[in-house]
């Protein structure tokens, strides 16, 4: 097992940690330096998927506010333009020049941010199921239903919060215009606790949720960006409210959607108590990075 080098990087507003992979040394390989971004997950969970990438260094890395990585601030919900240039001045600190960044779920909502932003510093970006509201056909029910699961978690804390939120992003096809009228779902279905520790500060529920998901992609910026822009879903994800949006984004792009084994977290290979289908997930990650 390849050992970790864990690095602190200051930042306005945070303190950031990552882990390096490998040599740095561009010498040491004729591939780019492969960044992986979640959001909120932190770095833990792509330590399956970065072992299958031992021919190049991998940087993982906790965004603000989540894991091991710090808010000195006081905000309350950070935007992804805030995790863009995280994301961007990480880059910098590497200096390695331009990187391949695979970034899931909000980590690929910031990874457009910063394509939009730094293109230079992407070679290829693959997205990953981004959870992109805006984009959608029905993104008046999506957008709203985004609204009341961060008002429940205001209001209740995270068991029924998180109970709306596995609700509405396993839902198959598009929502209703009755969807807000549906009755809530019982947390204890989920095995969640209706019990409020009152804490507000959960990286999803507290943090990230409204501007990530309300995040409104500058398509131009990015159809001119000088980055190779691949678009992502897994294949058992299909019909749900990341696969549908990532599905219109590369639609949008002029791009076809590439469908990756698994679902949402197929990447995983028993983090978080989950399990997708890792190897073959790295398989096609491998395909995705490797054609210009």
């Amino acid at each position: 097992m390849t050992d970790l080098d864990t690095r602190t990087l200051n930042v306005p507003g945070a303190t950031l940690r990552y882990d390096i992979r490998g040599d740095l040394d561009h010498g040491a390989t004729e591939h780019p330096v492969l960044l992986m971004a979640g959001c909120p997950m932190d770095a833990s969970g792509f330590a399956t998927l970065a072992t299958y990438f031992a021919d190049r260094p991998v940087v993982t890395y906790d965004p603000r506010g989540t894991g091991r990585s710090v808010r000195t601030d006081n905000t309350t919900e950070i935007a992804p333009e805030e995790h863009a240039e995280d994301l961007h001045q990480l880059i910098d600190a590497l200096g390695v020049g331009a990187v391949d960044l695979f970034a899931s779920s909000g980590g690929a909502v910031n990874g457009l941010a910063l394509v939009t932003r730094h293109p230079e510093q992407v070679r290829t970006f693959v997205g990953h199921e981004p959870p992109l509201l805006d984009v959608l056909p029905d993104r008046a029910q999506a957008l709203a239903a985004n609204e009341d699961i961060y008002a429940t978690y205001q209001r209740s804390g995270t068991g029924p919060a998180m109970a709306k939120f596995i609700a509405v992003t396993s839902y198959i096809g598009p929502l209703p215009e009755t969807y807000a009228d549906l009755p809530d779902p019982n947390p204890a279905e989920f095995g969640l606790s209706t019990a409020d520790d009152g804490s507000r500060e959960d990286p999803l529920l507290g943090q990230n949720i409204r501007r990530c998901a309300g995040y409104q992609p500058d398509l131009d910026a990015l159809v001119r960006a000088s980055t190779r822009i691949v678009i992502a879903a897994g294949k058992e994800s299909e019909g749900q409210l990341t696969a549908r949006a990532s599905a219109t984004l590369a639609k949008l792009l002029g791009t076809e959607l590439a469908v990756f084994p698994s679902h949402h977290a197929g990447f995983l290979g028993g983090e978080f108590g989950t399990y997708g289908d890792p190897e073959e997930f790295a398989t096609a990650l491998h395909q995705a990075l490797s054609i210009r």
